[in-house]
């Protein structure tokens, strides 16, 4: 059917070419659909996070459900099991270079005893250790310089001795933690007890001094080596002393034997390195 001026023409579809033959209309067609078996689920409990439930689905990613600041929901170690885990000693460890160096500083002033007030809200073990293994290391490596010029101006044959090493690491880790440990107990004892780790700190920083002590004994005087190892004793006795001795005072009548206990024993220390570190023999 075409129009033309107004008026409809029709055209037969079956004599012209290319088109596409017309579908009768064969009337009204009912379709019919088969009812279905559809069941209906009721909401679930466990909702989505966009939703506002507070229980994710499984496979929902929980980025932002973990707690915040690193911390986990896993239960933790309590008890004397926490003694052998390394958040335990964590805290110990957890100081600045500036309260390291003001604490070095504290050391080398032992009259002023206002060490353990300064350290009591926060002793470390982080200075003590470091103090103890430079102490190792700068005993061997001057005591073997020492011996290796002696032998060497005397034109005699030099070895180098293993035993140092081993030999200074017993004595100042040993030293470090024995004493510390047995004065914790006898302060208990005499029921006025301190802190182990405050007195780890106390006695790890006291041996400071004698870094520059072994230094300086380089010097071939004998006479200057027994100064400088007494006069570092007797300032790591003091400094160990009077940081005690407030705290000692507690202890009843017997705070004064305690107290130069811890004074001669802390210049025996330094007898004992004078004796092996700061002497030559060749």
């Amino acid at each position: 059917m075409m129009m033309s001026g107004g008026s409809y023409t029709n055209i037969d579809h079956q004599k012209v070419s290319g088109s596409v033959p017309a579908v009768t209309d064969p009337g009204h067609v009912t379709v019919k659909f088969a009812d279905s078996n559809l069941q209906t689920f009721p909401p679930s409990a466990t909702q989505g996070k966009i939703s506002g439930g507070t229980n994710p689905p499984r496979d929902a990613d929980d980025t932002f459900s973990r707690p915040v600041n690193g911390t986990t929901d896993e239960p933790q170690s309590s008890g004397w099991l926490h003694r052998f885990t390394v958040g335990a000693y964590k805290p110990y460890f957890d100081v600045d270079t500036s309260d390291v160096v003001e604490r070095l500083k504290e050391s080398l002033f032992p009259f002023r005893g206002t060490f353990t007030e300064k350290t009591a809200n926060n002793p470390d073990l982080y200075g003590p250790f470091w103090i103890c293994t430079t102490l190792i290391f700068v005993a061997a490596s001057i005591g073997t310089f020492v011996t290796y010029i002696a032998h060497k101006l005397k034109k005699q044959e030099w070895n180098y001795d293993i035993n140092l090493v081993t030999w200074s690491a017993g004595v100042f880790y040993g030293y470090v933690t024995i004493v510390p440990l047995a004065l914790y107990v006898v302060l208990k004892y005499f029921s006025a007890p301190s802190g182990l780790v405050q007195l780890f700190c106390l006695y790890g920083y006291s041996l400071f001094v004698f870094i520059p002590a072994l230094c300086l004994s380089v010097v071939p005087l004998e006479i200057f080596r027994w100064v400088i190892a007494g006069l570092a004793g007797f300032m790591s006795a003091t400094f160990v002393a009077l940081n005690l001795k407030a705290h000692i005072n507690s202890a009843g009548e017997r705070w004064f034997l305690i107290v130069v206990s811890i004074f001669l024993l802390q210049l025996a220390l330094s007898v004992v390195l004078k004796l092996y570190l700061f002497t030559v023999t060749v």
